[in-house]
């Protein structure tokens, strides 16, 4: 610790005129303890206050002389008339003092805006920092989230189903990765637009002869997802995968005038 920067910050004044927090003042405490040169410094900054004190403090001449007189037991009977003298030295003893009292209260105000200006500039740098730090532990877990992605479409067992855009929405375009083992699927709906308000995609499993859907399951929270690939079950025996466009909470039966993307399964 350099115990002449810890002096001159100011800290030391601040801790005698009561000042800083309740743990600061701990802090402070503690090193008066550890450091002669502290504890010294700290009588001395209370002495040139108690000094300050007592130099600033009127000086009234008449009251002394009652009080002299008191102790004396001596009481004036006689009708005097005050006279006023100037006591030049009291005044410039006063003076001086009210000009030190001013000076010291002034540089605790500086030392005051000093410290109060470097919590909030911490402050600022602290949630920045934090901020930073979150947006790595996002790229770190979306990377993450990619690669595991990748592996899953490049499993051999995997099979691949491309969806292309119908009527509604010619350039739409989505991709089904269906393991069968699993009984899972991963939509990629990267190619598909937001859906406005009030409207989520509902995916379809089909079977052609006869044409019989059946849903399994919706793009939920479809903005929020960074990568756009959906996990849902599939335990159908699907020959062609569709997406529509429904009321958020899905539809029992597909709406076929909103059907975006289609693809059937190819047989090997």
């Amino acid at each position: 610790m350099n115990i002449q920067e810890y002096i001159s910050s100011g800290i030391l004044e601040l801790y005698v005129c009561g000042a800083l927090t309740e743990e600061e003042s701990k802090e402070v405490s503690n090193e008066l303890k550890k450091y002669p040169e502290i504890e010294k410094e700290v009588e001395q900054i209370e002495n040139s206050l108690n000094q300050l004190s007592t130099a600033a403090a009127p000086y009234n001449p008449n009251q002394l002389l009652a009080i002299i007189k008191n102790k004396l037991h001596l009481v004036d009977n006689s009708k005097t008339i005050p006279i006023r003298k100037e006591n030049k030295k009291t005044n410039i003893v006063l003076y001086i003092g009210w000009a030190a009292s001013i000076a010291l209260l002034i540089g605790l105000f500086s030392v005051l805006q000093d410290r109060n200006q470097l919590r909030e500039n911490l402050n600022v740098v602290n949630a920045q920092k934090a901020k930073m730090e979150q947006q790595i532990n996002d790229a770190h877990a979306s990377a993450e989230k990619k690669e595991e992605l990748l592996a899953i479409f490049r499993d051999k067992n995997m099979v691949t189903v491309p969806l292309d855009g119908q009527e509604v929405a010619p350039e739409a375009y989505a991709a089904v990765h269906w393991d069968k083992q699993s009984k899972k699927v991963y939509i990629d709906a990267k190619n598909l637009p937001t859906p406005p308000e009030g409207k989520e995609y509902q995916v379809w499993s089909l079977t052609l002869d006869p044409l019989t859907p059946t849903s399994i399951g919706l793009l939920s929270n479809f903005s929020d997802d960074e990568n756009k690939v959906f996990m849902l079950e599939n335990i159908n025996s699907s020959q062609a995968f569709g997406i529509t466009l429904e009321p958020k909470g899905g539809s029992e039966s597909p709406t076929m005038e909103q059907l975006y993307t289609l693809g059937t399964v190819k047989t090997s």
